[in-house]
């Protein structure tokens, strides 16, 4: 199967960015737990008209990162995996999976409690993450397998966007959303009539930012009603979309996704901080996040198989979609975002989410990691197996 040069450069650039992803989280630990503590955490906390600097990044430089996934999401409905129904079908089969049964999981032990409001965490996948695990793999990792991991993870952040949209608003400004919408229809309208400039885009897409910032519905949800609107055209080098998703994957990768790790990872630690894990909001996060995901993901995937409705690539076993499930457990900044919206103001539900986050998707790594490693055969073992 043949990658486009587009999911190349996307794939190539989330897989350094994992790494970097890696990197500042564990020094933004370290320094929230040094001797520079209060400090390091107070930095974060400062506003700037009227609102923190970590308010800033989640709810501004974060939608550019949810417009950059949904110009992904759109190039492989028009051109990629995803335009054919059949091949989008076992993503789409698996990401359902991925959603509900570890939301289904976390449920169970908090359902009725002050903390059920966490449902979203461990629904969706860090795709930089997973990326960067399964790109350590090298080649021994299918093309299809690649396809399959990042399909389900744009899939999973699209689905953690539409829970945060119906979730977790509480109250609209129906005047906001209503010219929040409005200018969405306008730019709809602009591509319509083929307009391909990108600048009246981007200057509506500013000002839905700011209705939508002002209507109670999350300002994120913005980046992927921005990317829909966006000519997408022949989709390429020319194209608006492409334009515009070429030019964002390094900011992205290499600024706005560590930027969020780095203020939303500054936790302290406290002595007694294993006691918050024992807590069922943070053993349903985990629960959700280690078998949740793997076991929905597969369970479903084998279920549309099963019933004629998608197929399994040929370069793929249905060990690589477990594999693939361990690593979608890798909920990361995703889950971190969605937690920081379940449980507005309550700093140690916050902490200990997080802490669960970081813990569940450390063991979810490590276990996809190494079960993709041991059922996943290098060229050289294919080769030599055809010889024989």
């Amino acid at each position: 199967m043949r990658l486009t040069k587009m999911f190349l450069e996307f794939s190539e650039s989330e897989k350094t960015g994992g790494l970097l992803l890696l990197f500042v989280t564990i020094l933004s630990l370290i320094l929230a737990n040094s001797p520079i503590q209060t400090e390091y955490i107070q930095l974060w906390a400062t506003n700037i008209g009227h609102h923190s600097i970590t308010h800033w990044i989640n709810d501004g430089l974060m939608t550019i990162f949810f417009l950059l996934i949904g110009l992904e999401l759109e190039r492989e409905i028009y051109k990629g995996e995803l335009s054919s129904i059949k091949n989008a079908a076992l993503p789409v089969f698996g990401a359902i999976g991925g959603m509900l049964v570890p939301a289904g999981l976390f449920l169970l032990l908090n359902f009725g409690t002050s903390t059920q409001n966490g449902a979203g965490i461990p629904m969706a996948t860090d795709i930089a993450f997973a990326i960067g695990i399964l790109s350590l793999l090298g080649s021994r990792v299918s093309s299809s397998l690649k396809i399959f991991l990042t399909a389900l993870a744009v899939m999973d952040d699209l689905g953690a966007i539409i829970v945060i949209a119906i979730l977790y608003t509480t109250t609209i400004a129906f005047v906001n959303l209503t010219i929040a919408l409005a200018i969405f229809g306008f730019l709809l309208f602009l591509n319509r009539v083929k307009v391909h400039n990108l600048i009246p885009y981007l200057i509506g897409g500013v000002a839905m930012w700011y209705f939508m910032l002002n209507s109670g519905v999350h300002a994120t949800i913005t980046g992927v009603l921005l990317a829909f609107a966006i000519p997408f055209g022949d989709g390429k080098k020319k194209s608006p979309s492409y334009i515009l998703q070429h030019f964002l994957h390094k900011p992205v990768a290499f600024f706005i996704l560590p930027l969020f790790a780095i203020a939303n990872t500054c936790i302290s630690i406290n002595p007694d901080w294993s006691e918050g894990l024992s807590q069922s909001n943070s053993l349903g996060i985990i629960l959700g996040l280690i078998v949740g995901k793997p076991l929905g993901i597969f369970l479903f995937s084998f279920l549309g198989v099963s019933l004629g409705l998608c197929s399994l690539p040929k370069d793929m076993k249905w060990a690589s979609v477990v594999g693939a499930g361990m690593l979608g457990g890798i909920g990361f900044t995703m889950s971190i975002f969605v937690t920081l919206l379940a449980f507005p103001g309550n700093t140690e539900v916050i902490i200990n989410s997080k802490i669960a986050v970081l813990i569940a998707s450390f063991i979810a790594g490590t276990l996809g990691f190494i079960w993709l490693k041991i059922n996943l055969k290098t060229p050289a073992q294919k080769v030599k197996k055809r010889i024989e």
